[in-house]
């Protein structure tokens, strides 16, 4: 399902921890020419267990009202909701991403968690059900390096691309396009394609600079390692692995690992990636 035209940004808080999250969630905002929307879950259950039930629930107002602030500080302009729901965060998340144009969520500390990370994280279960891309953003700040995006040469993984091209128009940044390949597969034929399909929306956005590398390797760890020098990274949530279930391998590596705030693009079908009334981008360029 496509969502409006007026889709918001939807930002899942649960505490001061999050507040990274509303910083990079309003620049998109405002970039798209969405409302942002914030959404706090407020727990009942720990309510009764505090001291005083009231205590809770004002800290959950003074969570949202600290965050709306935050959002204006960095776009002024915005448009921005509060809303704090009694309901639990995750099921309300992914309810909610059907009718989202992004949602944004902290990564739970996933990227210093070495490699194992338990499949019940909430960013891991929302990566693989929900109904728009997902922003996945890290508690360091990335550098001021490339927008890096995996293709595999499969439709979804266009869509990414698609996606990766707004991304670095916005940011005036460069976008590097990456494919990984097996050993015995042709790399100057692989070069070619990628090369073609990258031609075909540079002709869009003809003042981004671009860069197509072939890489041989596992998708994985390459598109990790390539992501430590990057402002962001972009990945299909399955490319063309149709039957890894709801998230493929190559985007599980790079939302474990990736140092850098990560867009699982899913749920996209024809909705338009610049709201009516857009922001003007802010001249990020040195």
């Amino acid at each position: 399902m496509a969502a409006s035209a007026d889709a918001a940004v939807l930002v899942g808080l649960g505490s001061d921890d999050d507040l990274p999250v509303v910083r990079l969630a309003a620049e998109e905002a405002a970039a798209h020419g969405r409302p942002l929307h914030l959404l706090h879950a407020f727990d009942w259950h720990a309510a009764f267990a505090a001291d005083t039930v009231a205590a809770p629930r004002d800290r959950a107002e003074g969570l949202i009202t600290q965050a709306a602030q935050l959002a204006h500080e960095v776009e002024p302009g915005l448009t921005v909701r509060g809303e704090i729901v009694e309901s639990a965060m995750l099921r309300t998340l992914i309810r909610r991403s059907e009718t989202a144009f992004l949602l944004a969520v902290g990564d739970s500390g996933m990227a210093a968690s070495g490699e194992c990370v338990p499949s019940e994280t909430p960013a891991v279960q929302l990566a693989a059900r929900a109904g728009c891309p997902l922003l996945v953003v890290r508690r360091d700040p990335p550098p001021e390096g490339p927008v890096l995006v995996g293709v595999d040469g499969s439709p979804s993984s266009n869509l990414a691309l698609e996606w990766a091209f707004e991304c670095a128009a916005r940011r005036y940044a460069r976008l590097l396009a990456l494919r990984v390949v097996e050993p015995d597969e042709d790399t100057d034929e692989i070069t070619d394609q990628l090369t073609e399909v990258v031609a075909r929306y540079a002709a869009r956005r003809a003042e981004v600079p671009t860069e197509c590398r072939v890489v041989r390797g596992d998708p994985g760890a390459v598109l990790v390692d390539m992501s430590s020098s990057a402002q962001m990274a972009l990945v299909a949530a399955r490319g063309d692995e149709p039957g890894r279930g709801m998230l493929g391998a190559v985007a599980q590596s790079l939302l474990y690992h990736s140092p850098a705030p990560v867009v699982v693009v899913r749920g996209l079908t024809d909705m338009p990636l610049t709201g009516p009334a857009a922001h003007p981008a802010r001249d990020r360029r040195p």
